[in-house]
């Protein structure tokens, strides 16, 4: 399957078709299923539209970290503009995640410097097609770090 996520064809029709099939699964198993998640642990994101500020729900593979916080990649399948979703987390970064059956409020928090350079080192151990995502497109590849945020009062 990494071969396969790695190649062009799937950077054009993956767009379309995984987050589709991610939002009825997940909507029709009441949050508790994720088909991308057979191959990667994956959230669904919903997060405030950067113009818009309507509510945008957007399935992603995620990478848990030993700290209780998930990293965001937004390879956007190596094509060459940014995932919508980037921009949303940058305008608006206090969000909701749907993690395992279980929504909670989350923080966004882009990386750059070298917290990112680590987090995309350890990114490319967990999901290697990142960095042929990296090699075809000029723009560097988004990072964000999601923390839980104490419920609103």
């Amino acid at each position: 399957m990494r071969k396969v996520s790695s190649t062009r064809a799937f950077a054009r029709v993956a767009p379309h078709v995984v987050p589709a099939m991610d939002r009825a699964v997940h909507r029709l198993t009441r949050g508790k299923v994720l088909l991308s998640a057979r191959m990667l642990p994956g959230v669904v994101l919903t997060a405030r539209g950067a113009k818009s500020g309507l509510p945008r729900v957007t399935p992603l593979a995620c990478m848990p970290e030993p700290a209780g916080t998930w990293l965001l990649v937004g390879s956007n399948f190596g094509r060459p503009g940014h995932p919508a979703w980037t921009g949303n987390l940058l305008a608006h970064p206090d969000a909701e995640v749907s993690w395992r059956g279980e929504s909670f409020a989350v923080r966004a928090r882009m990386l750059t410097g070298e917290e990112r350079a680590e987090a995309w080192r350890a990114a490319l151990v967990f999901w290697p097609p990142y960095a042929t995502y990296q090699a075809r497109i000029e723009r560097e590849i988004r990072l964000f770090r999601l923390t839980r945020t104490p419920p609103a009062a």
